[in-house]
């Protein structure tokens, strides 16, 4: 509308000038005024096959933190372009991205321009060019370019990993059912080396070995660490599996808010079982769309498996798939506890060793399994 009234306005201008001061310069000045536009408009089609857009941003940014986008526009040929239209756009892990970013390329083969978005919530994001268009050299005129749009880049937004107690309950019921299935373990272990080899064998700590595995009686009588050798550890780690799940009628800036609320819950605890010397299989959606299963038993590893969480997309309506049915332990850290979660937990033989964690003291939980949510102390606690 100001650019119809800015026109209107011009067009009063030059009649007035023409009919009331000087006729002959007013006579030139509207046929400029009539061949210019037409020119610009030509330059503007014509140019619409002549431009690329690339750009290019951090995979990763911490949550509170700005990402630079850094956008190129490439001339194609020695035509000059005039006016490129672009506009860009970022999911809701963003802050909105709202404005048309216009730069001339009439001179040169390449111009370039970098854009700031601030990440406000924790999780996987997008950035993206929607549209570019040529605009001639007025910019009253634009045509659609008909060059491919770059493909948008997925973006991590990292959230701060919050420090649990290890007081919590739902920690502490984990690591018993760990060592009740850890004595199970052993007593089998035990059994089986009577009938071959006489005890366990065992052997001085090295770094990077899992904590599960020393034999702290041992290590406290050797004055050394010591670790265990035939010891099953991977039957009795606990799983920790994250299920993103987004319906398809949830609206995404609401979304992201729970999603970044449970992967942080499932990282506090992933990270303090590890540091409490407990591994533990961490079951996630992958970049690729593939269900993965990793286990996690050096205290350093969560952060690094947190970029992968964060690099893979959240699709809808999609459920996480957990084969690991013979867990000591299973914790779903979920942002959907309704009815269908059910057909994942019945695939657990001891089902009162499934926990779930939801994201608030709000969250509706229609399954049998207990729910569990931190709170603003930093406490699992019962909903």
């Amino acid at each position: 509308m100001g650019s119809i009234l800015s026109i209107l306005s011009i067009i009063v201008v030059l009649l007035v000038f023409t009919f009331y001061i000087d006729g002959d310069i007013g006579v030139v000045i509207i046929a400029f005024m009539i061949f210019a536009p037409l020119v610009s408009a030509f330059f503007a089609w014509y140019g619409r096959k002549r431009v690329k857009v690339t750009f290019d941003c951090d995979g990763y940014v911490k949550k509170n933190n700005t990402l630079t986008v850094n956008v190129n526009v490439e001339k194609i040929g020695f035509f000059p372009l005039g006016i490129v239209e672009i506009k860009l756009a970022a999911s809701e892990v963003f802050s909105p991205v709202d404005k048309l970013y216009k730069l001339s390329v009439i001179s040169g083969d390449r111009k370039s321009f970098s854009v700031d978005i601030q990440a406000n919530t924790g999780g996987n994001g997008e950035i993206a060019v929607t549209s570019v268009r040529s605009c001639g050299f007025l910019g009253y005129f634009g045509c659609k370019a008909s060059c491919q749009l770059p493909p948008p880049k997925s973006v991590g937004v990292i959230p701060e990993i919050p420090d649990i107690k290890a007081s919590s309950k739902l920690f502490r019921s984990i690591a018993d059912s760990v060592m009740t299935s850890d004595e199970e373990s052993s007593d089998t272990a035990m059994t089986f080396s009577l009938n071959t080899a006489p005890g366990y064998e065992h052997r001085e700590y090295v770094e990077g070995d899992p904590l599960k595995r020393v034999n702290w009686k041992l290590s406290a009588k050797k004055g050394i660490m010591m670790v265990r050798l035939d010891e099953a550890v991977s039957s009795v780690q606990p799983v920790v599996a994250l299920d993103l799940f987004r319906g398809g009628k949830v609206n995404a800036a609401e979304a992201v808010l729970v999603e970044e609320r449970i992967i942080c819950s499932a990282f506090a605890l992933i990270a303090m079982l590890v540091k409490q010397g407990i591994a533990s299989t961490v079951v996630y959606y992958g970049a690729d769309g593939s269900v993965v299963s990793e286990s996690v038993d050096n205290p350093e590893y969560p952060p690094q498996l947190l970029l992968k969480v964060l690099a893979a997309k959240v699709e809808r309506d999609r459920r996480i798939r957990i084969d690991a049915a013979s867990a000591c332990s299973c914790v779903i850290a979920s942002t959907d506890c309704s009815a269908d979660l059910s057909s994942i937990i019945s695939a657990f033989e001891d089902k009162e060793n499934v926990s779930l964690i939801g994201a608030s003291v709000y969250s509706k939980n229609e399954t049998d399994c207990k729910m569990w949510y931190l709170d603003g102390d930093n406490n699992f606690k019962l909903v």
